[in-house]
C-alpha cells in the first residue's frame, strides 16, 4: 500500500511540470497569435484604405471625364433649369392667390409668357425689326467715323495699326461659313430648352427627388437640402437681377433719348438684355452705344460714355445692394472669374450661364461642405 501511495505520488509529480509546460505553450502561442493580429491589422487597414481611395480618385475622374465630353447637354440642362426656376417664381403667387394646382399655375404662365411675348411683337415688332435693321446698317458708318477719329491722334495711330496687324495674322474666317448652321442649332437648343423647362417646372419635386435617390440614404437629407437651398437662392437672384435688367435698359433708352441719339429704344433694349450677364453685358452694350455716337462727333461720344457710367454706378452702388439685401450677393471676383473661364471653355453659352451657375455652386459648397463636413457656419467668422 505504501508503495502504491508512492508510485502515485511519484507520477503525479511527474505529471505537473508536464501539464505546466503545455500551458505555457498555449500562452506563447496565443501571445504569438495576437502579436500577429497586431503586426498585420494595420496593414490589412492601410491596404483597404488605399484601394477605397483609388477607387473613388477613378470613380471621380471618369465623373469628370463625362461631365467635359457632356458639357454642352449639361449647360443645355441648367438654361432649361433656369427657364424652370422663372415659370416658378410665375405660377407661386398664382397657386397662393388663386388656389391653382402646381401644373395648372405653370401653365397659366406659359400662356401669360406666351401672349406677352405676342403682344409685343404686335405693338413694337415691326418699329423694332426696322430699328435693328438701321442698327445693322450704321454699325459700319460708325466703325469707320470712329477709325478716323482714331487717326487724328498719335496713340489712336498706334493702336490702329496694332489692330491692323493682328487682323492680318492668320484667321480661322472658314468659321464664318458655318454662321446660318450655328444659328440654327441655337435656334433648336432654345426650343428645347423651353420645353424641358416646361416640365421642370411643372412638378420639379418629382425630378429633385429622383436625383436625391442616387445618393445614399445618409445624405440624402442634406443633398436634399442642398438643392432646395440652391433653388432658391436661383430664384432670388434672378428676381435681383430681373430688377438690374428693366432699370439698365430703361434708363439707357431715357438717356439716350434725352442726349438726341437716334435709335434710343433699340439700344436700351439691348443693354437691359445683355444686363443678365453681370460686368460683362453693361460694358457691351455701353461700347455700342459709344460707338454708335461717333457718328454724331466725339463729344456726343463723350456724353454716351459719361451716361453709362452713371447708369452702372447707380446700377452697382445704390440699386443692387438694395436688391441684395433679400436676394443673393455673389462676389464680384466669383463672378468674373467664372464668366472668363466658362467663356473660355463654352465660348458664348459659358458667358451666360456663368453668373448663375455660380450662384447654385456657391451655395452647394455651403450645404454640402461647410455646414455638412466642417460643420461651420457663416456666423462662426468674425469680421
Amino acid at each position: 500500500m505504501c508503495q502504491a501511495n508512492y508510485a502515485r505520488a511519484a507520477s503525479g509529480a511527474k505529471r505537473k511540470p508536464v501539464q505546466w509546460e503545455t500551458r505555457s505553450m498555449q500562452q506563447d502561442e496565443s501571445r504569438t497569435r495576437a502579436a500577429s493580429v497586431e503586426l498585420t491589422t494595420p496593414a490589412k487597414r492601410t491596404s483597404s484604405g488605399l484601394t477605397r481611395a483609388l477607387i473613388q480618385i477613378i470613380v471621380l475622374g471618369a465623373l469628370v471625364l463625362l461631365a467635359w465630353k457632356l458639357a454642352d447637354v449639361l449647360l443645355l440642362l441648367f438654361g432649361a433649369v433656369i427657364v424652370a426656376v422663372a415659370l416658378r417664381a410665375m405660377a407661386v403667387p398664382l397657386e397662393r392667390h388663386l388656389r391653382l394646382s402646381p401644373r395648372l399655375a405653370v401653365a397659366v404662365a406659359v400662356i401669360a409668357a406666351l401672349v406677352a411675348i405676342v403682344l409685343g411683337s404686335w405693338l413694337v415688332g415691326d418699329r423694332l425689326i426696322e430699328q435693328t435693321e438701321d442698327l445693322r446698317k450704321r454699325i459700319p458708318e460708325a466703325l469707320s467715323a470712329l477709325t478716323t477719329w482714331a487717326r487724328s491722334h498719335p496713340l489712336g495711330v498706334a493702336l490702329m495699326d496694332l489692330w491692323e496687324s493682328a487682323s492680318a495674322s492668320d484667321v480661322p474666317w472658314a468659321r464664318v461659313a458655318n454662321v446660318a448652321t450655328q444659328t440654327l442649332g441655337a435656334i433648336g437648343s432654345i426650343g428645347l430648352l423651353a420645353v424641358i423647362g416646361v416640365y421642370l417646372a411643372a412638378d420639379p419635386a418629382m425630378y429633385r427627388k429622383g436625383l436625391v435617390r442616387l445618393v445614399p440614404a445618409d445624405y440624402r437629407p442634406r443633398i436634399d437640402e442642398a438643392l432646395l437651398a440652391s433653388g432658391h437662392a436661383l430664384s432670388r437672384w434672378m428676381l435681383g437681377q430681373g430688377i438690374s435688367m428693366l432699370f439698365v435698359g430703361s434708363a439707357t433708352a431715357i438717356g439716350l433719348a434725352v442726349l438726341g441719339m437716334p435709335l434710343a429704344g433699340t439700344i436700351g433694349l439691348i443693354a437691359g438684355v445683355v444686363a443678365f450677364i453681370p460686368f460683362f453685358g453693361p460694358i457691351a452694350s455701353g461700347l455700342l452705344a459709344v460707338v454708335l455716337a461717333f457718328m454724331e462727333g466725339p463729344t456726343q461720344a463723350l456724353y454716351v460714355a459719361g451716361l453709362c457710367v452713371l447708369i452702372q454706378q447707380i446700377e452697382g452702388n445704390l440699386l443692387m445692394p438694395f436688391v441684395q439685401r433679400w436676394a443673393v450677393e455673389l462676389p464680384p471676383v466669383l463672378g468674373i472669374t467664372a464668366a472668363v473661364i466658362f467663356g473660355l471653355l463654352f465660348g458664348l453659352p459659358g458667358v451666360i450661364l456663368a453668373t448663375p451657375l455660380m450662384v447654385v455652386v456657391m451655395v452647394l459648397v455651403q450645404k454640402l461642405y461647410v455646414e455638412g463636413v466642417l460643420e461651420d457656419t457663416p456666423d462662426a467668422i468674425k469680421s
